[in-house]
């Protein structure tokens, strides 16, 4: 692939066309947290169908997974056939039409793309990837519509980068239950979110070396005894993206709220349910880096042309010509990185986590150094908010932490090298 088909042109087209109506508008009251980013995704979905195509899809593999367990339960032989597998994706086979909608969004407010991409991309999957026949029926179709927002909840205060060896929220079972105990913080949609997935460690009062207990992952809904979401955090960036903390104190849960509802998961502990989600999100941030990376050239070009100084358009001078150069190479680069993930994904050879870890590093620089160049190319102007890229700046900083800082993706990519 080495560019988009003539159908994800068209699904772009129409996706600016709402853009211009539906979100430039409304983007001081987006950036200033005034207005929620959810009723604009919603509508976003319906009037391109997403909620429905998303509604059959999990209907359709709610279907397959009952008939496959009632054939289990009636002794009887299941077809030798082996269909394709979803990978544990939502969308699975709309990986263009996914790809063109975070790279129009992200170059506009990347803050949408992140409250709508943790819901689905991380609290979604996951369910989808781990949970049980039931607790798919419970929550999926209600996440992957929008109908309710997810949060994903495996950030600590004290741990960052260290995600599984610092974790200290924890887990001890009582009787039936368990009792949630702890604080997660850096949640995307957490503030607002109807269902949570939380991962926590057991402790099963052993005394053993708390870095290495397991990691169980369970849902929460919001309004459970013990659970407070904590307000939003104001950011240097991402303002559409509403950030928090979530308390626990004494939270029982329920196996049923256990994904899996087992303690022996056989895809491994919460780590490789993590692990799996890192993966993704890193390539979504090349995705995201690329839309803001198409918009600070769009940008700067068009303001390049119209600019005047000493009596001749800015354009014509060499040091801005460089500018607009390394931001053309930028995008070509991290363009071929989002079309080559693509064809790999059609091709069922998707990146490994080194790789994606490779993407996000590479892709979240370019965009940070291509948006301030254009705040650069802009001077004044583009220090002022009217001219949308200094809010560009903000948010592509946001890619060099997000989704596991730069340093950590060093280590990932080594690792994978050396393995």
């Amino acid at each position: 692939m080495f560019e988009w088909s003539e159908t994800d042109v068209l699904i772009r087209d129409a996706l600016r066309t709402f853009i211009d109506k539906e979100i430039r508008p409304h983007l001081d009251a987006l950036d200033s947290g005034e207005l929620s980013p959810y009723p604009i995704i919603r509508k976003l979905f319906s009037e391109f169908g997403i909620d429905a195509m998303g509604g059959e899809a999990v209907e359709k593999l709610l279907a397959k997974q009952r008939s496959k367990e009632a054939a289990l339960a009636a002794g009887e032989p299941l077809p030798e056939k082996k269909e394709k597998s979803s990978g544990g994706r939502p969308f699975a086979g709309q990986e263009s039409l996914m790809a063109v909608l975070v790279g129009e969004l992200s170059g506009v407010c990347m803050g949408l793309v992140t409250a709508l991409g943790v819901s689905i991309g991380l609290g979604a999957t996951t369910i989808m990837s781990r949970g049980t026949l039931a607790q798919k029926e419970r929550w999926l179709a209600d996440i992957v519509t929008m109908k309710k927002v997810a949060a994903w909840a495996i950030t600590e205060p004290d741990s960052g980068s260290d995600a599984f060896g610092g974790m200290k929220t924890y887990v001890k079972r009582d009787g039936e239950d368990y009792l949630l105990n702890g604080q997660k913080t850096f949640i995307t949609n957490g503030p607002f979110a109807d269902v949570m997935i939380v991962y926590a460690k057991l402790d099963e009062g052993d005394g053993g070396d708390k870095r290495e207990r397991k990691v169980l992952t369970f849902v929460l809904d919001k309004g459970m005894e013990g659970l407070t979401q904590g307000k939003p955090f104001k950011k240097m960036g991402l303002h559409a993206s509403p950030t928090g903390e979530l308390f626990f104190d004494n939270v029982r849960l329920g196996r049923d709220r256990l994904l899996g509802e087992t303690e022996e998961h056989k895809g491994g502990d919460g780590r490789e349910s993590a692990r799996s989600s890192f993966t993704a999100e890193r390539v979504g941030v090349a995705f995201m880096a690329l839309g803001i990376i198409n918009e600070c050239h769009r940008l700067c070009l068009d303001y390049a042309k119209n600019r005047k100084l000493w009596g001749q358009e800015i354009a014509r001078f060499q040091l801005v010509q460089l500018k607009l150069a390394k931001m053309e190479i930028a995008r070509i680069n991290v363009q071929n990185m989002v079309f080559n993930t693509l064809e790999r994904g059609r091709a069922g050879k998707p990146p490994t986590l080194a790789e994606a870890s490779a993407m996000k590093l590479y892709a979240s620089e370019a965009a940070t150094e291509v948006a301030m160049e254009a705040v650069q190319l802009f001077g004044g102007n583009g220090y002022m908010t009217e001219y949308r890229v200094e809010q560009l700046a903000r948010d592509a900083k946001s890619l060099m932490i997000y989704a596991g800082s730069n340093e950590i993706q060093v280590t990932h990519i080594a690792k994978g090298l050396l393995a």
